[in-house]
């Protein structure tokens, strides 16, 4: 796929609702978002949400919420948005994970299929692995905001840190979980 190079005028039609645009946006995004989101969630279902979620989200930004800076730092955007919406993912599935004791013949017998809990197990172990790699520091932080959920202005209080420093350190973590969640990857 040759590489775009987005500009003000392309962001300002982008913007404006120009429904050309808006299709290559989509179409040009949509086959690189599929490529990074395939390895991740084996779903197609959830491929598809996520790619559609990242879509909204992007253009609610890019319409409601003050637009992009630079018009040319559209596609690391989007794909940090990506991002954002796979972690909620991850989170969201991690809720929705049976208990440990649930053995893999129980749900087969209750009608889930044998490759679909596999696959979901193999994720969850993958998760959590990178996760697990992490410093300390990083896990605890990860744990208490996407797992837990905790408030932000809780986990400021048990850092001893302020709001700031507490977007410095998260948006730290999460580059780290990337690359090891990349690393991770790679070597499968």
């Amino acid at each position: 796929m040759e590489r775009y190079q987005f500009d003000a005028e392309y962001v300002r039609r982008l913007t404006a609702g120009d429904s050309a645009t808006e299709r290559h946006f989509t179409r040009y995004f949509g086959d690189l978002l599929t490529l990074k989101l395939r390895p991740r969630l084996r779903s197609p279902t959830l491929i598809e949400d996520a790619k559609q979620e990242t879509f909204l989200r992007v253009l609610t930004t890019l319409r409601h919420k003050g637009g992009l800076q630079d018009p040319g730092s559209l596609g690391s955007f989007v794909n940090s948005v990506c991002n954002n919406v796979l972690f909620e993912t991850y989170r969201s599935q991690a809720k929705l994970a049976p208990l440990p004791d649930d053995a893999p013949e129980e749900r087969i017998a209750e009608g889930a299929d044998a490759e679909g809990t596999l696959i979901e197990r193999e994720e969850q172990a993958h998760v959590r692995e990178v996760l697990g790699g992490l410093p300390e520091k990083d896990q605890q932080l990860l744990r208490w905001l996407f797992f837990d959920e905790a408030d932000k202005d809780e986990v400021c209080r048990r850092l001893g840190i302020d709001r700031n420093y507490l977007r410095v350190l998260v948006h730290r973590a999460k580059a780290r979980f990337r690359e090891g969640l990349e690393r991770h990857e790679a070597s499968v």
